[in-house]
Parts: structure tokens; C-alpha cells; sequence
């Protein structure tokens, strides 16, 4: 049995009993070249990211971009962050410190519904704007429920199959939820299962309690009967 120790070191090499030892060896440093050329996977591979407004994991950026690059990890990440905010307008957030979880910010969007995106995902931006307005307005808090009211008073049904947002339910729990725009917390001791929506990180990141404000007052005349509920 071999009595070398074992390291996390950055080198391998294969012993004669058939284990891998691990013995640190000194990181080589990189060219100028080199990093910049991570860096421009690592925007390419956040802009993809993004699309699909998936949170983003350090382990995935150091296993699909950096993982070589290790070393190199800040100097990387921040150089990438810049290129994000001066040719994108997007910011690269942590949201989760002790899993390092991350998210692309839009700096240019506004509540008024001005997003960078056309089409079904600029109506979907809308919904959730109006979601996140009705959050707030009623104290940062609501039971799944008393959302689903409110939807149908605005003639958007969570049971039905809608036109331009396809499965509401499905789109505000599920899709809204893993985007981080909604954060959904069960109700103890409720039968069946309830929950309550709140403000996800995201939305924490890309709007402010201000723009919302200004929302409502632009859009409570449009609302109908539903705006006595805003």
C-alpha cells in the first residue's frame, strides 16, 4: 500500500498499484493572450446563459470555461463583467454567497416595459411586471391564491391556455420561479398546499420599488375592475 500522500494539488500522476496520486505543482502563468481569450468564452457562454435567464453556477463556469484557467478565476470574471456592462448593459450578480450562484442583470431595462426582447417574451415581461406591482402593492407578500384572482380579473386564467403566455400557472410557478424573478414559499399547515410569492432576487436586482410605483399609476386606468385591487 503506498504511503504518499494525497493533495489537491493541480497535478496528477499514476502509481504502479493503480491509484492516481495527486502531488500540487506550481500553476503556469497564462499570456496576456490567453486570459483575454477566456474571457470572451466566458461572455459568449453568459450571453447563452442568459437567454433562457438560467442562474448561473461558479462550478459550470469553471468546468465549461475556466476550468484550466483556475488560477486566473478573478481577474477573469471581473474583465468579463466589464465587457458585460459596457457593450451589453448587463451586470453580473451573485445572488447566493455560499453556493456563488449568479445572475445577469439588465441595467438599461425599465419598468415601463422597455426589455431588450420582442415577441411572446416582451408580453411575458409585461405579466410579470404587473405580478411584481400587484406583489408590492399588497405589502410584498400574496398567497397563490389571491394572485390567481387578481389574474383572472385582468381575463388571464392559470387553468386555461392562453394565447401568448401558454400555461400561466405553469409560467409564474415554475418558469418565473427558476428565473429568480419570484421567489414561492409553502404555507405551513395548509391543506391542500398553499403559497406565497414574493419578490425574487432578480427582480430585487433589475427594478426598484420606485419604477413600480410609476407602473401602477400608468397602467391602474387600463386595468379595469382589477384596479381597485392595485
Amino acid at each position: 500500500m503506498s504511503q504518499r500522500k494525497r493533495s489537491k494539488g493541480l497535478g496528477c500522476s499514476q502509481m504502479t498499484d493503480g491509484e492516481v496520486d495527486c502531488i500540487p505543482t506550481q500553476v503556469e502563468r497564462h499570456s496576456q493572450d490567453q486570459v483575454n481569450q477566456k474571457v470572451n468564452e466566458l461572455v459568449q457562454f453568459l450571453l447563452v446563459k442568459d437567454q433562457k435567464k438560467i442562474p448561473i453556477k461558479r462550478t459550470d463556469i469553471l468546468k465549461n470555461v475556466i476550468w484550466e484557467y483556475k488560477n486566473a478565476y478573478s481577474e477573469i470574471v471581473k474583465k468579463a463583467d466589464k465587457i458585460l456592462q459596457e457593450v451589453f448593459g448587463l451586470q453580473l450578480v451573485e445572488i447566493d454567497s455560499k453556493r456563488h450562484i449568479y445572475i445577469l442583470v439588465n441595467k438599461l431595462l425599465h419598468a415601463e416595459g422597455q426589455h431588450l426582447c420582442r415577441g411572446k417574451e416582451k408580453e411575458k415581461m409585461g405579466l410579470l411586471l404587473v405580478i411584481l406591482s400587484f406583489i408590492f402593492m399588497k405589502g410584498n407578500s400574496v398567497k397563490d391564491s389571491t394572485l390567481w384572482e387578481f389574474l383572472h380579473l385582468l381575463r388571464v386564467y392559470p387553468g386555461r391556455q392562453h394565447s401568448v403566455f401558454g400555461d400561466v400557472r405553469k409560467l409564474v410557478t415554475e418558469e418565473f420561479v427558476r428565473q429568480k424573478y419570484l421567489e414561492a414559499t409553502p404555507i405551513p399547515l395548509t391543506e391542500p398546499p398553499e403559497f406565497k410569492f414574493q419578490w425574487g432576487p432578480r427582480a430585487e436586482k433589475e427594478t426598484s420599488k420606485k419604477d413600480v410605483l410609476n407602473f401602477v399609476a400608468k397602467v391602474r386606468p387600463f386595468l379595469g375592475c382589477g384596479g381597485g385591487h392595485l
